[in-house]
């Protein structure tokens, strides 16, 4: 069975894992541990706990137990106390207190949520996402540099603080790969802070494993305005040392005028100016629009990819391991 493992963080993890646990390959999640947002970020701060969020997205798209238990794992308390937290990032978090680990805890809620694969954080250590702006502003954590609109205007440094080590197994796991899978997900907030973690870049240059960089579908308005594949690439390349990539797929199919349209404060379709590039697959990737987000459109449902389409072209390419 060929091993595959994905890096990144958020809805970009989840969309490819939710995708690849229905083929048959051993699947390794590596889990950015940047986040510091909503009820990650209070349970952080209050608790002391390492980010749960990513990790619990990562559980739940690997789950094969019933929709109940996942539907709960997701569950957003909306009123009282513990109003804006998940249930599962709660769980997670009591969990890390009772057992003394954070992997003992993602162990054991893989086994309730009987998962087809391994979630394992890049580091152990409490980190924080910073980055230095060329006006010498500091943008402090991942919520602040998520929501910043003046990335575009030039950065200066990105960085971990404290400077973060790889967890041993996210390193035994990516030099013990067949296929890594890069991306899709925020390039600065879900992406590059795993690259960021000591021992990771290295372990992605030194593996003779294939590696896959899935690009975005959109950009984002003031951090990656008028990105194109190639500047997604370069900015990869900054911080994993190399150009490692032996695929990179991208996103041929266009979303109707009105999303384009709706979606047009948030961003812009990506360019792909690297036809030319044979590593490069161009193929159809966007999920259809659930009917009810035809009346009330919610902007992070608009325009993302298909895990199905996904995991199809990832495949492929396993096949020709």
């Amino acid at each position: 069975m060929k091993k595959v493992v994905v890096i990144g963080g958020g809805t970009g993890n989840f969309t490819v894992l939710r995708g690849l646990k229905n083929y048959g390959v051993e699947i390794s999640a590596i889990v950015s541990m940047a986040d510091d947002g909503g009820s990650t970020g209070i349970l952080r701060d209050e608790l002391g706990v390492l980010p749960p969020g990513d990790v619990r997205q990562c559980l739940i798209a690997l789950s094969n137990s019933s929709s109940m238990m996942r539907s709960l794992m997701n569950y957003r308390f909306e009123q009282g106390g513990l109003e804006g937290h998940s249930f599962g990032n709660l769980f997670l978090s009591a969990l890390e207190k009772v057992t003394g680990s954070f992997e003992k805890a993602i162990e054991e809620v893989g086994k309730i949520l009987v998962i087809r694969g391994k979630v394992i954080p890049v580091t152990t250590h409490q980190v924080r996402l910073k980055m230095i702006l060329k006006d010498r502003s500091v943008l402090e954590g991942e919520k602040e540099i998520y929501l910043s609109q003046e990335i575009d205007q030039g950065y200066t440094s990105l960085f971990l603080e404290p400077y973060g080590k790889a967890n041993e197994r996210a390193i035994d796991e990516i030099m013990n790969a067949d296929l890594v899978i890069i991306g899709p997900g925020g390039l600065y907030t879900s992406l590059i802070p795993n690259l960021l973690v000591e021992g990771i870049s290295d372990a992605l240059r030194k593996s003779s494993a294939k590696k896959v960089f899935i690009v975005n579908l959109m950009n984002r308005k003031g951090q990656t305005t008028d990105f194109t594949v190639k500047s997604y690439l370069q900015e990869m390349e900054k911080y994993i040392g190399s150009d490692i990539f032996d695929y990179i797929i991208v996103n041929n199919q266009k979303p109707s005028k009105q999303l384009i349209e709706r979606y047009a404060e948030e961003g812009k379709l990506i360019e792909n100016d690297l036809k030319e590039d044979d590593r490069v697959i161009e193929v159809p990737l966007l999920g259809e629009l659930k009917e009810s987000y035809k009346v009330d459109l919610i902007k992070r449902s608009l325009i993302r990819h298909d895990s199905k389409k996904l995991a199809q072209e990832l495949m492929k390419i396993v096949h020709h391991l």
